[in-house]
Formats: structure tokens, sequence, C-alpha cells
């Protein structure tokens, strides 16, 4: 297809002040690579210093393609991209081509930020009057900063949703009277170190005793006031190791890791019914409860055991220690044989 200039495009010359309206980032250099005009952004971004008469690899550092070290060197580029950078502010590549004038008369220089705008809309205090009428930059910026704002605001709903889901589950697994954990807790955390077959521990089973007689006589309030201080020993005198939970109504675990020997583990268990067993004020009535506690420790199994021999285990033990009296405790041997030891009180 044949394309036919028109005698005024042949004739075609433009004042300054449209060059500077259509292309704010161009810079007409003379027949010796001088700077003879520069539009008003690259003003700008130059910082507004005399440029007339200055070379232009002066001021700009022409990077790619390589090989450019004069402006002879310029002038063979012809119609290529090239890569630059403002010398007095290398961090800001830009992209240009460079053409020559009508009657060797020298080059123009035309310049864009590529994608380097938003920074150079940031530092240099760009705005919509320093790019040409037709240039999409600000619209592109603004498309920009809108998808960082929806980024920002997605991640922020994403860490909220996360932090959400994660109080949630962690209120699925707490008590919320006594704030220790729960049943299911408790379960996943046995399972979860009885597959750790290297990590043996100490389990003590807890049932509170005359809890009933707390509840029937002052009302669930009351009840409630002393399951609460209970929970409130078990955290005060248990370590960061151990776990202590509400698993029923007066009932709790505890898991005591690593696994401790039997005098250990019984003098534990000793120092809590000791605590529990001290008066609990409840408004104007003190309440007096005590505690029974089976005790089992998984290092004392020939072969790791189930989560229900372990349970079933430390509930046997639980059961001597009640049948024996309150404020004792039992320590099994694991698998299902005689106690080992047993506290008095």
């Amino acid at each position: 297809m044949n394309i036919r200039t028109s005698d005024a495009a042949t004739r075609l010359s433009l004042p300054l002040e449209v060059l500077d309206l259509l292309m704010p980032m161009h810079v007409v250099l003379d027949t010796d690579g001088c700077i003879a005009h520069a539009g008003p952004t690259i003003l700008k971004i130059l910082g507004d210093a005399p440029l007339t008469g200055v070379p232009l690899l002066d001021v700009f550092d022409l990077r790619r393609p390589g090989g450019i070290n004069s402006f002879e060197d310029v002038k063979h580029r012809v119609g290529q991209r090239l890569s630059l950078v403002p010398r007095s502010a290398d961090h800001l590549p830009l992209r240009g081509v460079i053409m020559p004038l009508r009657g060797d008369k020298g080059m123009i220089l035309d310049i864009s930020l590529g994608l380097s705008f938003a920074r150079a809309v940031a530092d240099f205090s760009l705005t919509l009057h320093d790019f040409s009428p037709c240039d999409q930059t600000i619209e592109l910026l603004y498309l920009h900063e809108a998808n960082a704002s929806t980024s920002q605001l997605s991640r922020h709903l994403s860490e909220r949703l996360q932090a959400a889901h994660a109080a949630a589950q962690e209120q699925a697994r707490t008590d919320v009277l006594t704030g220790l954990k729960n049943r299911r807790a408790m379960d996943d955390e046995l399972e979860h170190l009885l597959m750790e077959r290297n990590h043996d521990f100490s389990l003590l089973h807890l049932d509170l005793d005359l809890f009933k007689h707390v509840n029937d006589t002052y009302g669930h309030a009351a009840g409630d006031a002393v399951l609460m201080e209970v929970g409130r020993i078990l955290t005060e005198e248990l370590r960061r190791s151990d776990l202590p939970a509400r698993v029923g109504g007066d009932e709790f675990l505890v898991i005591l890791r690593p696994a401790m020997s039997d005098d250990v583990a019984g003098s534990v268990a000793a120092r809590l019914i000791d605590r529990i067993e001290q008066p609990i004020q409840v408004e104007d009535t003190q309440c007096s409860v005590s505690a029974s506690v089976g005790i089992v420790s998984t290092d004392q199994y020939r072969t790791r055991p189930s989560i229900e021999q372990v349970l079933a285990d430390v509930d046997g033990a639980l059961y001597q220690a009640k049948n024996a009296g309150r404020g004792r405790f039992v320590i099994s041997n694991g698998g299902g044989r005689v106690p080992v030891a047993a506290r008095q009180p």
C-alpha cells in the first residue's frame, strides 16, 4: 500500500511551544549533539538545570544498545529503541528514540518513562500537565494505585479472615468457663504425642471431691466460681510445657511433658491437691472441695500405648483414688496392672 505525503506534511514545521505540549519529554539537539531545547517535563526531572549547549551524553547515560560513546554513535542509532538514564537520577530508567531534523539541522530525541512512571511521578511530583494530552501514563498510574490498593485491601482482608479463623479454631478448643483447653484439644494433643514415639509424657486425671455438695448447697454460680479457681490453680502450678484441660463437668486432664518419675509426678499431684483444698471464697461463702488424681506415664508401657489404653489406665487409677477416699492420688504403672504408689491425705 502506497501512502502519499501531502505538501502540507512535507513543509511541516512545529513551533517549540507545540512540541512542548505534544511531546513534553523531548530534547532538541544541534548538529554537534548539544542540547538546544528541552521539553518542560524533562527540565522538571533534571531539576530545571541550564541545559542549553550541554552535550547530550553529559546529561544522559545511554545504556542500550551498547557501544555508544560519542554523538556520532548516537546518530547511527536513528529509529532504534534506546535505554537511558539521567546522570542526575540514575535510579530512573527511561526509553527513547532519536530522529534527524529536516535539512540536517540536528536531531530530536523523544523520551518516555516506561515502567518507571510511578517512581518518576512520586520522585518529581509530576502531574497531569507534565504529560502529553494523549499520554495514558496518568491513567496507568491511577490503575496501578488502584491495583495496589486492592491488593493491600485483599491482603488485609485475608489476614483478618485468617486471624478470625484461628480465633474460631482456638475458641472451639477452649473451655469458656476456665480458659483451659477442652476435651477436643486434649484428645488432639494426646493423639499427636502418642504418634511421636520419642516423646514420653505423664498424664494426670483430676476429679473434684465434694463438688456436687457445693452445687447443691450454694448453687451453680458458686460451682462455676470453684471451677474457675481450679483452672487458675492449674495454670499457676504447672509449667509452660504442660497442658491442663477441663474435659468434663468437674474433671480435668493434665499432660506433664516430658514424662516424670513416680516421685516427681506424685509431688505435682500432691501440690495440686493441697492448693485445691484451700477454702475458696465465693461472695460471703467459703466453699471447700478437694481432688482425687490418677496418674500414668507412657514410659511405663512395654509398647507404645493407644490413646484409649492410656485414658483407660489413668481412669482406673483415678477410680482407685476415689474409692480410697478424697484428697488422694494413685499412680498406675501402665498396662492395667496394680498401682505402684498412692498418697494418703
